[in-house]
């Protein structure tokens, strides 16, 4: 009997329908608060936070909530005027890792754009999807967070501690060797959080920090491309990392695989491929077969560090499954901790 692979996230951004859609295929100005609301033309786009958060208590809980926009087709076809009508829908995840009891809650949640079922503004600043929403109460920060979901709920307070970080070069973010196959990406790496997380019937009230990062583009994967880890790294000395590894079919590292280093005052430096060396140390294999890597070894200049899953059944086992997680950094030399992120991996 034949079986058909669950679609992944992989495959969505490797689409040949780019056909009238607007491409990410050169540098362009960036302007803010304007950048953080929404990129109409474009096929794909999504707001993401994740962020390591601490109770009154001393619990330790990470988080992430995706905001995920797609365009069904280049031109708007609502010839008639319809209210019910809609080129875009919306696909959001949410999840909570309790790190102390090792539990990990998920939600996902989809509806169409229209009529004003969900959607993006650009001033004043807002995203939703039906009862989610990432909003402003004005035209800058703090923005507000709101979760609700059957099992858990998450309100946030979020406040930029660095302006934004373009990723790549000036922002254009290329994934591989065609013209186009990129992305539109700017990260807020240092966000001060605060509020509450219910979980298990108890509300926490919490803080901590969290991370954004925001992309928009029609193709970004080429065809020699099959997942990638990405790692979002944030160092007690005020320093953080971007770096995605992206992979090829085979599973090996590909050449276009890239990130960035921001300084404790928000200064940029570019990490190439070449100057990151990745080892797997540990893994997990989740129901279906897949396994992920929940343990690292990372080189970078004369340093080595080990990033570590806080636990390892940390999968977002829903429409297009991934493993999506909080880790621990530490100097692999003293095992201290100096950090804590999060990682993702496709596969």
């Amino acid at each position: 009997m034949v079986t058909s692979r669950q679609p992944t996230a992989a495959d969505m951004l490797a689409s040949d329908n780019v056909s009238g859609y607007l491409r990410a295929d050169k540098a362009r100005q960036f302007s803010f608060p304007e950048d953080h609301g929404p990129h109409p033309g474009f096929r794909n786009e999504w707001w993401y936070l994740t962020g390591n958060l601490e109770s009154e208590e001393g619990e330790r809980f990470g988080y992430q909530v995706t905001f995920f926009s797609s365009q069904l087709r280049p031109q708007n076809d609502c010839a008639d005027n319809s209210a019910w009508c809609t080129d875009r829908v919306w696909m959001g995840h949410a999840a909570i890792s309790e790190v102390t009891g090792k539990q990990h809650h998920k939600a996902e949640i989809f509806s169409r754009e229209n009529p004003g079922l969900a959607g993006a503004s650009q001033l004043p600043f807002r995203v939703w999807i039906q009862d989610w929403q990432l909003f402003s109460a004005t035209d800058s920060f703090p923005w507000e967070l709101e979760i609700i979901e059957e099992d858990f709920a998450i309100s946030l307070l979020l406040t930029p501690q660095k302006r934004p970080v373009l990723q790549g070069e000036s922002g254009l973010s290329q994934k591989s060797s065609e013209p186009g196959n990129a992305s539109y990406y700017y990260s807020m790496t240092r966000l001060d959080t605060a509020g509450q997380v219910h979980v298990d019937g108890k509300q926490n009230v919490i803080d901590g920090t969290s991370w954004l990062d925001r992309e928009w583009s029609t193709s970004a994967l080429g065809k020699d491309q099959s997942g990638w880890d990405w790692f979002s790294l944030q160092f007690n000395d005020g320093s953080e990392l971007m770096y995605y590894q992206l992979r090829d079919l085979e599973g090996n590292a590909h050449p276009y695989s890239s990130g960035n280093l921001t300084t404790l005052i928000g200064g940029q430096i570019p990490v190439s491929r070449n100057e990151i060396t990745l080892q797997e140390t540990a893994s997990w294999q989740a129901p279906d077969g897949t396994v992920y890597t929940t343990g690292w070894r990372m080189g970078y200049q004369d340093k080595s560090w080990l990033i570590n899953a806080v636990f390892d059944e940390q999968l977002m086992d829903v429409t297009f499954q991934y493993w999506e997680g909080a880790v621990d950094i530490m100097e692999e030399s003293t095992g201290s901790i100096i950090g804590h992120g999060y990682l993702e991996m496709v596969r």
